[in-house]
């Protein structure tokens, strides 16, 4: 597996039973670190299961670590990018070449390098940032959306050695671009907040979009905050090229053909509420709006969306393909055909 190398056993360390161990209360306590993507934080805390593991045999440490990643991915609304690091993890476990001495002494080497892999990984984001430097022009004009760790070191970097501007998407319900608008506006970038249902009226002002990604699926096609697939739409209408910046261990053996093939959605998403007896709801007045409405003689208040309206929303969508430019990773710039093949070599061992 890329990333991952296989090293001869330290047979003088023997493991210690654990009496119980809690994956995802692992994982939770892991994104505590802001520089632990969701990926990056599940090949640790699969890492530690193996070594808190009583398995005696290849077949009952593979049976646990699904059984630790179908805990994960239980865990969570939005599993998409911890599974691409689960998936990744168990195919190196099930692939690794090895000469041990003993399992155990194995099972010490799969930690270690599970370990290794997510130190070496924390560098990714630095290469991408280089690569994609090459791209961008002096006085370029660029569009981000939501907030991306990976899109933020990349600008940052940039900034160092040239002069850019950035606009960035409110992003809502979260309004991450926020946090980007402040986070580039403190480094000095001239930033400015982009209304969602303003990027088709933005658009002609940039040179280039930009953003994260939550997955690399095998198609090429790439899935991240909503919002990411309509913002290729247009800069396609507009001949704008669309980047997406990733690294490899987001790269997903998933093969969406549309947004409802997404592990994210499920029948809540966009429906239509209405009352046990089939009969539509009407909608709610809240005591906030009511006094808005008071203080206000020509009702211009603002009306916001319900916790139970945005929960009827996606999180992320999936961008096809044949709308990205390229993909800048930390194992190269990649058309999104040569992303897919990357994604089937990565599995094959």
């Amino acid at each position: 597996m890329p990333g991952f190398t296989a090293t001869e056993a330290n047979t003088s360390v023997s493991a210690s039973p654990v009496v119980s161990f809690d994956i995802c209360e692992t994982y939770a306590s892991l994104l505590k670190n802001e520089e632990l993507s969701a990926p990056l934080a599940a090949i640790l805390a699969l890492s530690k299961l193996i070594e808190t593991s009583d398995a005696g045999t290849m077949l009952e440490l593979v049976k646990a670590l699904n059984d630790g990643a179908g805990a994960l991915k239980a865990s969570t609304s939005n599993p998409i990018s911890l599974n691409a690091g689960c998936e990744l993890f168990i195919a190196f476990v099930t692939l690794l070449p090895h000469d041990s001495a003993s399992f155990s002494d194995l099972k010490l080497e799969l930690v270690r390098q599970g370990q290794k892999y997510a130190a070496e990984a924390l560098t990714y984001r630095d290469k991408i940032a280089n690569l994609a430097l090459g791209f961008i022009k002096d006085d370029s004009v660029i569009l981000t959306h939501s907030y991306s760790r990976v899109v933020m070191k990349t600008l940052l970097r940039a900034h160092e050695r040239k002069r850019i501007s950035v606009y960035v998407t409110e992003a809502r319900p979260r309004g991450l671009g926020l946090r980007t608008y402040e986070e580039l506006t403190a480094a000095g970038i001239p930033c400015t907040v982009v209304l969602d249902s303003a990027v088709s009226y933005v658009m002609d002002k940039v040179d280039f979009v930009l953003v994260g990604s939550e997955a690399v699926v095998e198609s090429g096609g790439l899935i991240n905050a909503v919002g990411s697939n309509q913002i290729a739409i247009i800069a396609q209408a507009a001949n704008i090229p669309f980047y997406a910046l990733a690294e490899s261990y987001k790269f997903h053996r998933l093969f969406p053909l549309s947004q409802y093939d997404l592990p994210t959605h499920t029948s809540n998403i966009l429906s239509f509420p209405l009352s046990p007896g089939g009969n539509v709801v009407p909608p709610p007045t809240t005591g906030a709006i009511k006094k808005a409405h008071e203080k206000s003689s020509n009702a211009d208040y603002i009306r916001r969306m319900t916790p139970e309206q945005i929960a009827c929303n996606p999180g992320v969508d999936y961008t096809r393909p044949d709308l990205i430019t390229l993909v800048f990773s930390d194992v190269g710039s990649l058309t999104p055909e040569g992303v897919s093949q990357y994604v089937v070599g990565m599995f094959a061992g």
